[in-house]
């Protein structure tokens, strides 16, 4: 029970058993009282029932929406001590074929609207609290046909580090935390194929890949009151920066002897 009494909102928990989904349930279990939002009302009304909390619509790149479920977890629960931003969107695709739209729309999910987030918590967390952005160790290392989706990565990485300097004087800790590969409805069929995930695998200095209860237990480290860091990025990805991701022609050889494979 590290962070009894505490109060907590997830976006991201309309996926089920996606990675806000994890996050908000471990938080519960160390005693959190949590607000989960997302798109998707029924699957997070059945969560916030199941956890005792409560649901909030939100499309992160609505800034009504966002201030609308930071609003909600005050008047629920009395205050809002904690904020975990797990939204995103995998984009691939190569850099020439980003198209316009494409743009706009990775920079809504991944920038403008966690900058929304970062502001509301800025607005109702008052003196103390810990805000934490779910990034990626793609915002470190490269992996082929991902531009927007990195750069917009590091970029709110950055601006996690401003608002710990900015905001440490008010007692709000901003952290990053950066998964490598985990197996998220962000990781589309990749783990449908053992012969990808084994590629992945093998970059991983600790020898397997990362899940969302690595995740998870990051999250509660920098959410408890023992947590004296603030500005940082953790990289709870095995050591994966520490080596690399497989490239593209590699995973294409990969995918076509799977498919061969199949079909034969």
């Amino acid at each position: 029970m590290r962070l009894n009494e505490k109060v907590a909102l997830i976006l991201g928990a309309a996926g089920k058993d996606n990675m806000g989904q994890t996050i908000a349930r471990r938080l519960a279990a160390e005693g959190c009282k949590v607000v989960v939002g997302g798109r998707h009302m029924d699957e997070l009304e059945a969560l916030a029932k199941e956890l005792d909390g409560a649901a909030a619509q939100v499309d992160v790149t609505c800034k009504a929406e966002v201030d609308a479920a930071a609003d909600l977890a005050v008047s629920r629960f009395g205050k809002l001590d904690i904020g975990v931003n797990a939204t995103g969107w995998g984009l691939l695709k190569p850099t020439h074929e980003t198209s316009e739209a494409d743009l706009d729309k990775i920079l809504a999910i991944q920038f403008k609207g966690p900058f929304f987030f970062i502001q509301a918590m800025l607005r109702t967390m008052g003196r103390g609290g810990s805000i934490i952005q779910i990034s990626s160790a793609t915002a470190t290392i490269m992996l082929d046909n991902h531009a927007a989706y990195m750069g917009t990565k590091a970029g709110i990485d950055h601006v996690i580090r401003t608002v710990a300097n900015e905001y440490g004087v008010q007692g709000i800790r901003a952290n990053s935390i950066s998964p490598g590969l985990t197996e998220t409805p962000m990781a589309g069929s990749t783990f449908d194929y053992p012969e990808l995930v084994h590629a992945f695998e093998r970059e991983y200095p600790l020898g397997r890949i990362g899940t969302r209860e690595d995740i998870a237990a990051g999250v509660v480290w920098l959410a408890s009151d023992e947590c004296f860091m603030t500005g940082q990025n953790l990289q709870i990805n095995g050591g994966l920066t520490l080596r690399r991701n497989p490239s593209l022609t590699e995973l294409g050889e990969i995918a076509a002897k799977a498919t061969a494979h199949l079909t034969s």
